[in-house]
């Protein structure tokens, strides 16, 4: 992450972080910021007192997988109680396990006042004066907080998809998996295409169980099935192709700051064929580094 101008994608070099402290200059981006870790599986809260925030940090090093990650963003309008963040900050890192981030987000001048302008919006310091004064004056009570930062993000030259794709190669060191969330869904083209596919394969091609008296009943699930399917030269085929494919895309969708992939598998009726082809594809992801991957059977109990 460069501190100045355009960022470059890297992988960071601190320690993981299951809790992420966001503060900076309003106007520099805190709110894609927060998207940014929510996307990542981050617990977030906006504007959390300051006092509350070392009870947080401490929740997630008690609670389970759900909840084990977590980001507040803290700015000027705490008020008066800004002033006590380098001290809560401080009392953070002692909190052992936790490895904290401090991400501060800023921007030039000229940048800030633009944007205000283009959004109409008064300065949070500057209700009813100009929002250079109120620029001038936030930056005088964040200086404190500044100085401690991990991260200092200039998002001056910006645009809001290159801040969002920034953040998240930043953000990446401190999520459990810095990759998106596979979704990996069986269907039956008879019910209809998924409406949230992005990627679509027919396994119509492959022996249909369902002509099989013994495995009709079954699906794609049941051990037999996919014993049946194993007998096709075609199915290891396609399986070792598409993996292959996803193990390419999956690592470019997540340098674009996609976050969520559903890859869509069908066949007739989505009991059979593309339910065990998910499952065979789940386990050949399940060892990709940076993958997490669900498994969806939209039509596994349609008549």
């Amino acid at each position: 992450m460069t501190r100045a101008g355009r960022a470059t994608v890297q992988r960071p070099t601190r320690p993981a972080s299951r809790f992420v402290v966001i503060t900076g200059t309003s106007g520099a981006g805190k709110s894609q910021a927060i998207r940014a870790l929510e996307d990542l599986g981050f617990f977030c809260v906006d504007n959390l007192p300051v006092e509350l925030i070392p009870a947080l940090a401490e929740l997630t090093l008690r609670a389970g997988a759900e909840f084990s990650r977590a980001a507040v963003v803290v700015d000027v309008r705490e008020g008066p109680r800004l002033a006590e963040l380098p001290r809560t900050w401080r009392r953070l890192q002692r909190i052992k396990g936790l490895s904290p981030a401090l991400i501060f987000l800023d921007a030039s001048d000229r940048a800030l006042i633009r944007r205000f302008s283009e959004t109409r919006r008064p300065h949070p310091l500057a209700p009813d004066g100009s929002v250079v004064e109120g620029i001038a004056e936030e930056r005088r009570r964040l200086a404190p907080v500044r100085r401690l930062a991990d991260e200092i993000v200039d998002t001056s030259d910006m645009t809001v998809h290159e801040l969002r794709q920034a953040f998240l190669a930043l953000a990446s060191g401190a999520a459990r998996l810095g990759g998106p969330v596979v979704t990996l869904m069986s269907f039956g083209f008879k019910h209809g295409l998924p409406a949230d596919a992005d990627l679509v394969f027919d396994v119509r091609f492959l022996p249909n169980p369902h002509f099989v008296p013994a495995l009709r009943r079954k699906t794609g699930r049941d051990r037999a099935v996919a014993r049946f399917l194993d007998k096709a030269p075609a199915t290891a085929q396609f399986l070792d192709k598409v993996a292959a494919l996803l193990r390419f895309l999956l690592p470019q969708y997540a340098a674009e700051g996609k976050s969520y992939v559903t890859v869509a598998v069908g066949c007739t009726g989505g009991r059979h064929r593309s339910v065990a082809v998910v499952e065979a594809l789940r386990q050949r992801l399940a060892g990709v580094a940076g993958t997490r991957v669900r498994v969806r059977h939209r039509d596994v109990t349609a008549a």
